[in-house]
């Protein structure tokens, strides 16, 4: 069955591999983008996501400007390893089209009320976006059918601080929000993600595929100079092949407090552990990535050929 989702993301090289995966893919249906600020400025990521509509030529997919802050910080600075244009400054163009007139918040809000229990939120970058969401229209949240995101570190060192993923770090009141409302969720932090290494020999393959497969490889290739995880695909892939994961039911929360340790996820997923608590995330915690890249160059074969 087809899942309907709303893609929430950065982009953000790993997040662009991620919106082309689900371009490739007749399993999930998009009914569109929400942008917001993470690994680059709001400005950046926008535009990007519509750039990489265009460049699969499916500006059918509407995207919307969301959140240009986290909830209680100022701006933040992102990451430097997607480039300066947040693309890895493969010189690529900037888009043509425009971006939508409702706010990201408001297309969540009016979506999920539209389709109570059909709306997947595959959250791909901070969660600022969900959280203003749940904030103004709290009754949304059991209207959720679920909500699969990339962010956190369960049982790994962080990316950002010695504790802390980026996504959770960037904006931890938000995921902490979100983490505790009551949707169901699955959780792909770095204990997942790390095992889903970029290599010359994968991006080779992506390479041969043609137009849009060269555009993935260089980007890609700029990128995993400075991070060769591959974290965002992950989602996407996991609502078409959920076989290729594997994890543990835990219970989640997100360090707002502590100095040392702001933006850690916590994750208790043992009896004494979960003090009565029953889990609210299936945290994952393996990947075959051969299965993985596999899929990613069987799906980006099929957006070459409908970009064709």
């Amino acid at each position: 069955m087809t899942e309907r989702i709303i893609i929430d993301c950065d982009p953000g090289v790993d997040d662009a591999a991620a919106i082309l995966l689900a371009f490739g893919s007749s399993e999930v249906e998009i009914l569109g983008i929400t942008a917001v600020a993470g690994n680059i400025p709001l400005e950046k990521t926008e535009v990007n996501a519509r750039l990489i509509c265009e460049l699969a030529n499916r500006t059918d997919i509407p995207v919307f400007q969301g959140c240009g802050r986290p909830l209680l910080y100022p701006e933040r600075a992102g990451v430097t390893v997607h480039g300066e244009d947040g693309l890895g400054d493969i010189g690529l163009p900037k888009p043509a089209s425009p971006p939508a007139e409702r706010t990201a918040v408001q297309f969540i809000i009016d979506q999920v009320r539209a389709a109570p229990g059909e709306v997947t939120l595959a959250v791909l970058g901070p969660m600022t976006n969900i959280a203003v969401a749940l904030s103004i229209d709290p009754g949304i949240a059991p209207l959720i059918r679920r909500i699969v995101f990339m962010g956190g570190a369960a049982f790994c060192p962080g990316n950002i601080k010695e504790r802390a993923e980026f996504n959770f770090y960037f904006d931890p009141h938000a995921a902490q929000a979100v983490v505790a409302s009551g949707v169901p969720m699955v959780m792909f932090g770095l204990d997942v993600t790390h095992k889903a290494i970029i290599t010359q020999e994968r991006t080779a393959r992506l390479k041969r595929l043609g137009r849009v497969g060269g555009i993935i490889a260089d980007m890609l290739n700029a990128y995993g100079a400075g991070d060769p995880c591959l974290h965002d695909p992950c989602v996407i892939a996991y609502l078409i092949e959920p076989e290729i994961f594997s994890g543990v039911e835990g219970f989640v929360e997100v360090d707002c407090v502590s100095p040392l340790a702001i933006g850690q996820s916590v994750v208790s997923v043992t009896k004494r552990e979960l003090a009565g608590r029953a889990p609210n995330c299936l945290v994952m915690t393996d990947v075959d990535h051969d299965r993985l890249f596999a899929l990613l160059e069987e799906r980006y074969a099929r957006v070459e050929l409908e970009a064709a």
